[in-house]
């Protein structure tokens, strides 16, 4: 519990620019390396700014009762007598949805101080077996934000009612990974583990809005299911830069990833090591590349910008060695999904618009392409 005092204190004098040049670098590179630091830091400064967001609602109510009893005092508008037992029901009306938003922000308050400490907490161990799944916990602090609305009437500067808005209540997402494009209609494929038993899937894009979606095929021998956002906000793109090969490629061929161990999205590069996965298995291959918790359903890619599988495992008695599912296996859970379900006909990339160009810029056009997986 001290532990977790000392780095929430930490945490508030990064972001309030308190540390000094030396403990701001030091702090920096704890981030890059410590995902549980990185995650306190970015839920922090959101609580901080839902925070300034309640106390600019509560001083833009402040400025409106002062323009109602500015006016009510000037007879432009109706309103109760502002004299003896009238005028403190009057001040008791005007000021009684201020103390609601405090009341609010104390209540917001220590919710988000208990999620923080939990997020902060140890991680159970993980289970010391064979291989291990790389979907991970996630913890999403989105809280009910209340918003204003006001209405103008004929006279242009009487001010009739402010009424609060409530937003939907925020699904908390316990687990998650990654997924990728198949299709520009919003068709995506990740690991069937992933999003086994999920109750509710939302994908984050990287402008960091999360958009429904829904499992329209899900292969748990094969580990790969299909996903569709179906949501207003998804803007469909106009083509998919990348290609999905129907072989994995050569032993010691570089390679590269995407994905989400972490709530920003994250590089990591290697080589394929083996043409088969664990045991001679002949479903994935073997890769050497940081591979983690959150990358499960990240997509795989050559120097030209082709997928060659989707990662999924690795070993757990073996530093370094993950497993991805090979690429040829997408064709067959799609020509599959089709004759069982209502999926139409997918329009999948056939050439790669990346080959030839550097890797930074690979990386930045992919990037819109490859999101977040969270599930409840």
């Amino acid at each position: 519990m001290i532990e977790d005092i000392k780095i929430l204190e930490a945490v508030e004098r990064y972001i309030s620019g308190n540390m000094s040049p030396d403990e701001r670098v030091y702090f920096e590179q704890l981030r890059k390396t410590n995902p549980e630091i990185d995650q306190a830091v970015v839920e922090h400064t959101l609580f901080l700014h839902q925070m300034n967001r309640f106390d600019e609602t509560r001083r833009f109510k402040d400025i409106l009762n002062d323009s109602h009893l500015h006016l009510a005092e000037k007879g432009l508008i109706r309103s109760p007598r502002l004299k003896g037992k009238a005028r403190i029901v009057y001040l008791y009306n005007r000021y009684k949805r201020v103390a609601a938003i405090a009341a609010s922000i104390a209540g917001i308050t220590a919710l988000t101080m208990s999620a923080l400490v939990w997020s902060l907490s140890p991680a159970k161990p993980i289970d010391n077996r064979f291989l291990t799944n790389l979907n991970r916990d996630i913890h999403n602090i989105n809280q009910e934000v209340n918003s204003i609305k006001k209405k103008n009437n004929e006279l242009a500067q009487k001010i009739d009612d402010v009424k609060d808005q409530t937003t939907k209540p925020a699904i908390e997402y316990k687990s998650g990974g990654t997924g990728f494009l198949i299709d520009t209609r919003g068709y995506l494929i990740t690991n069937a583990h992933v999003i086994e038993n999920a109750k509710h899937i939302a994908v984050q894009g990287s402008n960091g809005d999360d958009l429904d979606a829904e499992v329209i095929y899900s292969d748990a021998n094969r580990d790969l299911a299909v996903l569709k956002i179906d949501d207003k906000g998804f803007k469909a793109p106009a083509s998919i830069p990348y290609s999905i090969r129907k072989n994995s490629g050569d032993i010691a061929e570089p390679i590269y990833t995407l994905g989400y161990p972490r709530n920003d999205i994250v590089y990591g590069e290697g080589y394929l090591a083996a043409r088969t996965g664990f045991n001679g298995d002949t479903l994935t291959c073997q890769i050497t590349i940081p591979a983690n918790r959150g990358n499960s359903g990240s997509p795989i890619l050559n120097k030209n910008g082709e997928i060659i599988g989707i990662l999924s495992t690795k070993q757990s008695s073996a530093e370094g060695a993950a497993f991805a599912i090979r690429s040829k296996y997408i064709y067959t859970l799609i020509n599959e999904a089709q004759k069982d379900s209502s999926m139409p006909s997918l329009k999948f990339p056939l050439n790669s618009t990346l080959k030839g160009t550097d890797r930074t810029q690979q990386v930045k056009k992919l990037t819109d392409f490859v999101y977040m997986v969270k599930v409840d």
